[in-house]
């Protein structure tokens, strides 16, 4: 079946409402992607339960959860979503940190550039379009190879 794919669903965390209306508000306007917002990052992984997300913006400096451990928590439950962090701190301790025990895909600094925001985001989405190819190539692969196993096999079986 071919057609349109449905556009990518992109989680806004922050617990300012005027950054996520900012970020949805352009995302409206300048994307397809559908553009879900949350204050709460607890409401935001219950979301992300039932929901299937493909990339994830949050703040860095929340009261309820840090973005840091946000981020590693919907990577427990979403691993394939791409992550993003937003901070309005210069902290290169956290962003290493960030990078390396999350999987943070990129660090971006408050206030953010729209045009680099969304060269991220697309980047990050293309990043995980190419992630699940490569899976389902691999797949196809390994369903090659025990086929081949198995006619390899039953030739053995054969000539014994």
């Amino acid at each position: 079946m071919t057609g349109t794919p449905k556009p990518a669903t992109i989680l806004l965390v922050d617990d300012e409402e005027m950054v996520l209306t900012s970020l949805k508000s352009f995302l409206a306007l300048e994307t397809e992607y559908r553009a879900i917002p949350f204050l709460s990052p607890g409401q935001a992984l219950s979301y992300a339960r039932g929901n299937e997300v493909n990339l994830v913006i949050s703040d860095f400096l929340m009261p309820e959860m840090d973005g840091i451990s946000f981020l590693a928590r919907m990577r427990e439950l979403r691993p394939d979503a791409t992550r993003i962090i937003l901070t309005g701190y210069a902290d290169k301790e956290n962003a290493i940190k960030a990078i390396n025990e999350v999987g943070i895909f990129q660090y971006i600094e408050k206030p953010w550039d729209n045009d680099q925001l969304l060269i991220a985001i697309r980047n990050g989405l293309e990043k995980q379009r190419m992630l699940k190819n490569l899976e389902e190539k691999i797949a196809e692969i390994n369903k090659a190879y025990a086929d081949l196993s198995r006619i390899q096999q039953e030739i053995l079986k054969t000539f014994a």
